[in-house]
């Protein structure tokens, strides 16, 4: 898995960062959020889906590993 955020789409809802602290943070300046992994270990990564899934924004995007 490989996650990718679109800061341009980003509004700094927090909604990634509530559901998987582990892999999503937010600047403090304007609250975008930022990635830190951008693959996440397999015990993370049904969070991460998540995650994607409530962004208000669509600004995450998930990639799967084939």
């Amino acid at each position: 898995m490989k996650i990718e955020i679109d800061e341009e789409k980003c509004i700094g809802a927090g909604q990634c960062v509530m559901s998987s602290p582990e892999t999503f943070d937010q600047r403090e300046e304007d609250g975008v959020a930022f990635l830190l992994e951008e693959s996440p270990a397999p015990e993370r990564r049904a969070r991460v889906r998540e995650a994607a899934t409530l962004c208000p924004a669509a600004a995450i995007t998930v990639v799967e590993d084939h």
